[in-house]
């Protein structure tokens, strides 16, 4: 059975897809939207995220625009501080260690802030994203820069509200749809193959597609393969439908594979986590509080700095780090200094931590580790803790160790003051950062260096942004950004062809 034709074909419900969408319509073109998963686990990964968005703002008056509800007492009290275009260009550049695509980077940079109001203009709100900055001062917050908001209901209201933008505009959207190929025509791309979930299969035309179905994190078959031994032990954050299939697609079709195949964001992560995102629970598997206490292996040795930069920058390497100790795991160790400056998320009591009245008792009650070894770990990491330097959680303080042969750079207070707490951690992986490669009007490009007719891919399938790390709340805005360009570009693609066909048709 064949449907359509249509103008754009979106594969993909998350907010790289539904960005595409919304764009394409806006633009005139007839849409619509295949989403593998059933209406109750829509949203690809973004339903699972926090809904923290890292974009530009100069100041307090961009924040307004973003927050227009904001009142006079929380401006008052809290120090938003600004976040230029050169400063988030450098965070990119750095933390992929220089490898980060720049035309790809710049593109996110220079749209971020405008994205975010068109996503507002959707219908999507923001609160202040108070759970990703200092604790407070005296009542007074500092925001680090960088991801100032969070869509209004975290993931799951970022995915309803642009859904319902969807519906209002009568975008139609398929659920429990599987695109298992492209259809081509000539060196073009011309709709896809799609399985629904009963089991049918059907062709569906279409004048442009844009792939836009995530990456190959759920697939333990391809993680094993791509980022290599050890990782089909992860726990799946998010989704459990981004086994790859955009990415089979595009590579069948010809596509350049571009970026780093062999990373992924992957996080700290409780322990006994379930295997895959839960819908149905409010998020509480996270562990990114380590920069108020300090990791250790099974060994009992520390293995990263905690301190070594913002939360933000540092969180999405440290699953790895966390993979490759012995056992891929570890513990997360903090007194009563500190378990007051960590996030709910630590607080669940269905994950309750180890506790212990003293750091002996506390290794002894670690099963697992080398209780010894700990010990020795506490002790040095003690007497290496710089006392010239006040400590700030609200900015890089330089309060770190001296003499270890790993520092920790910032935010170092002793392990000294009881009750003692020990978190035990796995690794969880979020998205993988291999994709295809684009340009700047998101057209897959294929082996040869042009640009394949009829494809554009956003999201988690574009490669060359990330590598070994990200900033935080750069993904949810990378979607957006190559989602709408994407909409807009695949609409114009889909005009070009229909003034094609109608050029042969009248023989001109």
């Amino acid at each position: 059975m064949t449907e359509g034709p249509i103008d754009v074909l979106v594969v993909g419900g998350g907010i790289a897809g539904l960005s595409a969408a919304i764009a394409a319509n806006e633009a005139g073109a007839s849409v619509r939207l295949l989403e593998r998963a059933p209406r109750a686990e829509r949203g690809g990964n973004t339903r699972f995220s926090n809904g923290a968005l890292r974009a530009v703002y100069r100041g307090i008056d961009d924040i307004r625009r973003l927050l227009p509800d904001l009142d006079a007492a929380t401006i008052a009290k809290t120090d938003f501080g600004a976040y230029p275009a050169e400063r988030y260009f450098a965070d990119i550049g750095r933390v992929t260690e220089g490898r980060a695509d720049p035309m790809l980077s710049r593109l996110v940079v220079d749209e971020s802030f405008e994205v975010l109001c068109w996503l507002m203009a959707s219908g999507v709100a923001y609160d202040p994203l108070w759970s990703a900055q200092a604790p407070p001062v005296d009542g007074h917050v500092t925001f680090y820069g960088g991801s100032a908001v969070e869509a209004r209901g975290l993931g799951p209201g970022l995915i309803d509200a642009l859904y319902d933008s969807l519906e209002q505009r009568g975008v139609l959207v398929s659920y429990g749809a599987r695109a298992i190929a492209l259809l081509r025509e000539g060196r073009g791309v011309c709709g896809a193959s799609v399985r629904t979930s009963d089991g049918a299969a059907r062709d569906i035309e279409a004048r442009s597609v844009v792939l836009a179905s995530g990456g190959f994190e759920s697939d333990v078959e391809w993680r094993t393969r791509y980022l290599g031994p050890g990782w089909d032990l992860a726990t799946v954050r998010g989704t459990r439908f981004n086994t790859g299939d955009g990415l089979r697609m595009a590579l069948e079709a010809g596509a350049q594979p571009y970026g780093q195949w062999s990373g992924c964001h992957a996080a700290s992560w409780a322990r006994h986590a379930p295997a895959y995102g839960d819908v149905t629970i409010a998020e509480k598997f996270k562990r990114d509080d380590f920069m108020h206490g300090i990791f250790i292996n099974a060994a009992g040795r520390r293995f990263v700095d905690e301190g070594a930069d913002l939360r933000a920058l540092t969180y999405a390497k440290y699953g790895r780090a966390v993979m490759e100790q012995p056992g891929s795991v570890a513990w997360q160790i903090f007194d009563a200094q500190t378990v007051p400056l960590l996030s709910d998320d630590y607080r669940d009591p269905s994950v309750a931590p180890i506790r212990a009245d003293t750091i002996e008792a506390l290794a002894e009650r670690l099963t697992g580790v080398a209780g010894n070894a700990f010990l020795e770990t506490v002790k040095a990491y003690n007497a290496a803790v710089r006392d010239d330097v006040p400590h700030d959680p609200s900015r890089k303080d330089g309060r770190g160790t001296v003499g270890l042969a790993i520092p920790k750079s910032n935010w170092a207070l002793r392990i000294e003051r009881p009750p003692f707490e020990a978190h035990p951690v796995s690794f969880g992986i979020t998205f993988t950062f291999g994709g295809v490669r684009i340009d700047a009007r998101t057209r897959v490009i294929d082996i040869e260096g042009a640009a394949i007719p009829g494809l554009y891919a956003a999201g988690e399938m574009v490669g060359g942004l990330f590598y070994f790390n990200y900033p935080g709340g750069s993904g949810l805005v990378s979607a957006a950004v190559f989602g709408r360009l994407a909409g807009r570009a695949a609409q114009e693609g889909s005009s070009t062809a229909v003034r094609r066909q109608s050029d042969a048709k009248g023989g001109r």
